[in-house]
């Protein structure tokens, strides 16, 4: 209950806000979590700087405090989706090509969409479904607090987006295979199947990428898209949407796993900061 309340009360005091007060509020929490309770420091320290070796102890420094910069940043403006009309979030969470999902919905196609955790990924589960044709699902991994995750699904439903757990995947996939689709999948987390998860160097570490996004792909045949989200400005994000195979069936196994690490790397290397460093992502060995 208490959890709840707090998130609701978190809502109403960001969602009257300004975003130019809301700026000023992340600067204090950036001080307080850098400098105060020194959230997860060291793992945000020790990821990159075996993701960039050739950077010294001084760019790692300004690196991670640009980091957390950027986390609290996307921590509030998460927050602040909850309130925000569909205007402002297609003003600041802009869709450049649209048509291309667009293409393969009015063919009666589904698509399966690859974001990543990189610049703002919660406003993912807004924006496009004001953007696109495609009514959305977005996979996601239920919270404990039951009042927390209806309200949370709840509101994500209002702009064409349902949140489907992780959980059942393969009977959402199976029951909804009929009708077009997005299936948006953020696949740069850690797998817990070892087994038959795929593996690729990434940032200079052998790292496990879910089975899960290419098993799917394969199995429909369906176009698989990678979503590249950059940031212009504080607040305001242009999302670039790229083909990576519309024959996924075609493709040698792991084929589409790799495409995608590829792009992935590409954009971290790009704005390092803005990926969420703070996670264990390479926790696992081969």
């Amino acid at each position: 209950m208490a959890s709840y309340i707090f998130l609701r009360f978190m809502i109403m005091l960001v969602g009257i806000m300004p975003f130019s007060f809301l700026y000023l509020f992340s600067d204090l929490i950036y001080f307080l979590l850098y400098y105060g309770i020194g959230y997860r420091r060291k793992v945000v320290a020790e990821n990159l700087s075996s993701s960039f070796p050739d950077k010294d102890a001084a760019e790692i420094r300004l690196l991670t405090k640009k980091f957390y910069h950027h986390l609290c940043d996307i921590s509030l403006e998460s927050i602040k989706g909850f309130s925000m009309s569909p205007e402002e979030l297609v003003r600041r969470h802009h869709i450049l090509n649209p048509e291309l999902a667009d293409h393969y919905y009015n063919l009666g196609i589904s698509a399966i969409a690859l974001p990543a955790h990189y610049n703002n990924w919660e406003w993912g589960s807004l924006s496009p479904g004001l953007q696109i044709k495609y009514p959305l699902v977005a996979f996601y991994k239920p919270m404990t607090n039951t009042r927390v995750d209806a309200y949370i699904k709840r509101h994500r439903a209002k702009f064409n987006t349902t949140l489907a757990s992780i959980k059942g995947t393969s009977n959402t996939f199976t029951e909804l295979s009929d009708s077009p689709y997005a299936y948006l999948m953020a696949s740069d987390q850690s797998p817990t199947n070892l087994k038959e998860s795929y593996w690729f160097d990434f940032l200079h570490h052998d790292t496990p990428w879910l089975h899960g996004p290419e098993k799917y792909a394969r199995k429909y045949n369906w176009p698989v898209i990678y979503v590249d989200i950059q940031k212009i400005k504080r607040g305001y994000y242009k999302l670039n949407m790229v083909l990576l195979t519309e024959n996924p069936a075609s493709l040698p196994e792991g084929e589409i796993t790799r495409m995608y690490v590829q792009h992935l790397e590409k954009s971290i290397l790009q704005e390092p900061a803005y990926w969420l460093w703070s996670h264990r992502r390479w926790k696992h060995r081969r």
